[in-house]
């Protein structure tokens, strides 16, 4: 005599192994993460901080 219990979970356990490996046949796209773009910097003629104003003159006593 079987066990209908232990049949009914291997069929379960085989239906269900069966579908998920077709569910995984159609996925589509890259299997990797692809690296971000890589942006050219922006080449500038201004020399830094040619705009920015004068600092105010420090005062040479000790407080």
């Amino acid at each position: 005599m079987q066990c209908w219990a232990r049949t009914i979970f291997y069929s379960l356990v085989a239906v269900l192994g069966i579908s998920s490996m077709l569910g995984a046949c159609g996925q589509k796209g890259p299997l990797y993460l692809p690296e971000p773009p890589v942006v050219d910097a922006v080449v500038s003629d201004r020399i830094p901080g040619e705009d920015v104003p004068d600092a105010m003159p420090i005062d040479d006593t000790p407080p």
